[in-house]
């Protein structure tokens, strides 16, 4: 038999049995405290205070550093600074020994905690759990950490569970939660009220009326920045996204949606959009509106009818069976307009166009309107068309001119195809992860977390992208509008006779009804919206006896041509 020599082990730092100890152990002590409440943070102090003196009861140990997170969860280490400049630390060989007070003190993700102690032993660095007397650098140590991790995600668990209960029996009450501020809104602490900022609400019902006057986002933001609006941050730069989150946002209408997010789990903490996963919470007149209901549906019927041509890729036509059809809107109700035949199939036939509340269901639901023989409406829109052809000529061309200017100013190509470009990059880098952990090169841990966070960055940019693919849809829609006004703007001929196809090309919707220049109501005032942004406003009246001058538009009307955002250089009025 062979002579076998053996070699004793050479002692480690953290070995209790008898003999000399090795050098002095570099010990640091870790503290967190989950909340940043007074009493949390009196606990923080106390900790430090304690390791202190516990380091200096040890003749063998020696502080190196304290390393600590104030009013930080333990359920992951994103944000626990101290915590990941430890483990830097501890991979740069600055200290041998952590010391912590326990193992929910270190993390409640067991995934985490067992990664990071491995980690940890793997470099030559133990941990010390003082509630548990677990020391990772004894056999039992990580089978003792396993089963106490799991416990502590568990407690971390259904206090998350217990939480979304309570926030739940709160919005079912039609408390505001998780209020995080928006434009024309301020929060009264003391009533738990949304209070309306007026100076902010002028942005906002400017937003909603440009929008519903035919404008796209970029077009707005634009507008926004020329007059120095400010966001609810106080930056004159305005996105489109933050203009779309507006017009989409219920609560400027009165209402209140709860529940829009949730939570996926109380470990990643990751955030989502609900779209059916979880309850929602709906309180109509939850508190004072800055727009109307009406103004509200209307903006978000041009958004689902954008979000339509965008999907399919043309322009959608809606069937009609009269040319004002859904094209005329009641000025005091904001109801529908309807056509109506009276005396039909005599030779006195007439059609009207009447508001519907007030014809269908009682003058007692809309006094004020009236209704309006289609022939005048026709005669109507020819006077406003030709006055601004003729007398309004340059005003209209410079209005023309600052759209297309701000138009073509526009970078969404260039911005799109960057963004494109960074997807591809990103995609790449999420099948070279893949590839890396299948050849084994990287570890399941390591994989998993930054298959996450590639996966955040690409839904992000999904996201971007989208939006500016819808404002690229909104221009697009503006541009034409833009092109085809001009065709027939530049023209140069009058209308002799009302043209269905003229009107049907510029006009997107027509108001009957209003309050005039002298702040009185008149029943008879059209207002032809057009697709431009133009408002061109004229007074008419009934059908006289007397027909002479065909009895259609009064005698020495004048015609106001609105430039939303001016004062018209007739009336005087605002738009």
């Amino acid at each position: 038999m062979h002579e076998v020599e053996i070699i004793k082990p050479k002692k480690n730092k953290f070995d209790n049995s008898k003999g000399n100890k090795a050098t002095k152990i570099r010990v640091v002590p870790y503290c967190r405290v989950s909340t940043d409440s007074a009493e949390q943070l009196a606990s923080y102090d106390s900790q430090v205070s304690y390791y202190k003196q516990k380091i200096e009861e040890h003749a063998n140990w020696e502080l190196s550093k304290i390393y600590s997170d104030a009013g930080i969860s333990g359920t992951g280490i994103e944000k626990r600074t101290g915590f990941k400049e430890m483990i830097n630390d501890a991979l740069a060989g600055k200290f041998d020994l952590v010391i912590t007070k326990s193992i929910s003190r270190f993390g409640r993700n067991t995934k985490d905690v067992l990664e990071y102690t491995r980690l940890l032993k793997k470099h030559n660095v133990a941990v010390l759990f003082e509630k548990e007397n677990i020391n990772t650098f004894t056999m039992q140590g990580e089978v003792m950490i396993s089963v106490l991790t799991s416990l502590a995600q568990q407690e971390s668990e259904s206090l998350s569970a217990n939480v979304k209960m309570e926030l739940k029996m709160k919005m079912k009450r039609g408390e505001l939660i998780g209020f995080q501020g928006c434009l024309g809104y301020d929060y009264d602490k003391e009533t738990k009220d949304l209070v309306i900022n007026e100076e902010e609400a002028v942005v906002v019902r400017y937003i909603f009326d440009r929008y519903n006057q035919g404008m796209g986002a970029r077009v707005i933001c634009n507008e926004l920045m020329e007059r120095g609006y400010k966001t609810k941050r106080g930056s004159t730069k305005w996105g489109d996204s933050t203009v779309r989150g507006i017009l989409k946002n219920e609560k400027y209408m009165g209402d209140l949606l709860l529940g829009k997010t949730f939570t996926v789990d109380p470990i990643t903490k990751q955030r989502l959009d609900n779209k059916g996963d979880e309850e929602m919470y709906y309180i109509k007149d939850h508190h004072e509106p800055i727009i109307s209901k009406e103004t509200f549906k209307i903006a978000q019927d041009i958004r689902n009818k954008r979000n339509c041509n965008m999907e399919k890729g043309r322009a959608v036509r809606y069937s009609r069976q009269y040319i004002f059809s859904s094209k005329i809107k009641c000025g005091f109700c904001d109801g529908t307009v309807g056509r109506r035949a009276w005396n039909s199939g005599s030779k006195s036939k007439k059609v009207v166009w009447h508001c519907i509340k007030s014809s269908k269901h009682g003058k007692k639901n809309c006094p004020d309107s009236k209704g309006i023989h289609e022939n005048i409406i026709e005669e109507g829109f020819v006077k406003c068309f030709n006055e601004m052809c003729i007398n309004n000529k340059e005003i209209v061309e410079e209005f023309l001119l600052t759209l297309e200017k701000s138009l073509g100013e526009s970078q969404s190509k260039k911005e799109l195809s960057k963004l494109n470009t960074q997807l591809t990059k990103l995609e790449a880098k999420i099948q070279k992860l893949i590839d890396l952990h299948l050849d084994g090169a990287i570890d399941r841990a390591n994989y998993e977390n930054k298959f996450i966070d590639l996966n955040r960055d690409k839904e992000n940019l999904i996201k971007e992208l989208n939006e500016l693919l819808f404002t690229a849809s909104e221009e697009k829609v503006m541009k034409d509008r833009l092109k085809v006004f001009k065709k027939y703007f530049d023209n140069k001929k009058p209308l002799k006779k009302f043209d269905a196809d003229v009107f049907e090309a510029i006009v997107d919707y027509v108001i009957l009804g209003g309050v005039d220049e002298n702040g009185k109501k008149d029943p008879y005032l059209l207002t032809f919206i057009l697709k431009t942004g133009l408002k061109p406003t004229i007074s008419v009246k009934k059908e006289p006896k007397n027909k002479s001058n065909n009895g259609l538009i009064e005698k020495g009307k004048k015609i106001c041509l609105q430039l939303s955002g001016d004062t018209c250089g007739d009336c005087g009025k605002a738009t």
